[in-house]
């Protein structure tokens, strides 16, 4: 816990690349655990394969990016440079004044076209990442950009399996029972809108964000708001 932002991103992500998963994904079920999935409509298209240009192709390199993550909530440090899967991520939650360092590893690329149990299909895109040693929650998230190629609709899908940590500071520990659970949805619904907007804003015209880049190395800030 700290009251300022991490002061060497750079050697936090090479801890963390040591470190492994902190829970067992075979168990995931029972007392304790949460199971979420939030949708937020980002637009539509015409139907079919995505539009060069549109909201699926924008709102996936914004998600690539981490830029539809709340910054008054999350920010996300990582190597630009890396890979996709594998990606060590510094994730530093923020509440009031206090600043939470806490590592995940990108562990899947999503890029599929799947039957839809209506009848439909859709094609997604997105990743998924789990929580590593020190975390303050255990568990995984996914986070998909999905176009139904029959209607054009286009969503962001957010899908998580998390519990609480061990948490040894009794004071952290205290908090996050009382603030965890709720900060965690209002992540969710904050992600959701901050996505729409961007992509509406860049499909009007605007600029796209980039991940702002800190220090000597590839090590990049996202959002970039």
């Amino acid at each position: 816990m700290r009251i300022t932002t991490h002061p060497d991103p750079a050697r936090f992500l090479s801890e963390i690349a040591e470190y492994g998963i902190n829970y067992d994904p075979a168990e995931t079920e029972g007392r304790g655990w949460h199971h979420d999935r939030v949708r937020r409509l980002l637009g539509d298209e015409e139907p079919g394969e995505p539009v060069p240009g549109g909201p699926f192709e924008i709102a996936c390199g914004l998600v690539r990016d981490y830029e539809f993550a709340e910054p008054h909530i999350l920010r996300g440090f990582f190597h630009r440079d890396a890979p996709l899967v594998g990606r060590d991520m510094l994730l530093e939650g923020r509440f009031a004044i206090l600043r939470f360092p806490m590592g995940v590893r990108v562990d899947a690329e999503v890029d599929e076209v799947r039957d839809r149990a209506d009848g439909t299909s859709e094609r997604s895109w997105g990743w998924s990442y789990r929580t590593l040693e020190h975390h303050l929650e255990r568990g995984r998230l996914v986070y998909e950009v999905v176009k139904n190629l029959d209607t054009g609709r286009v969503e962001f899908v957010m899908t998580g399996v998390s519990s609480r940590a061990r948490i040894t500071n009794p004071v952290i520990a205290l908090g996050f029972g009382l603030f965890g659970r709720w900060t965690q949805k209002r992540f969710y619904q904050a992600a959701g809108h901050r996505l729409a907007r961007l992509v509406a804003e860049i499909y009007a015209g605007a600029d796209r964000p980039t991940p702002r880049p800190i220090g000597v190395e590839d090590i990049v800030e996202a959002p970039s708001g």
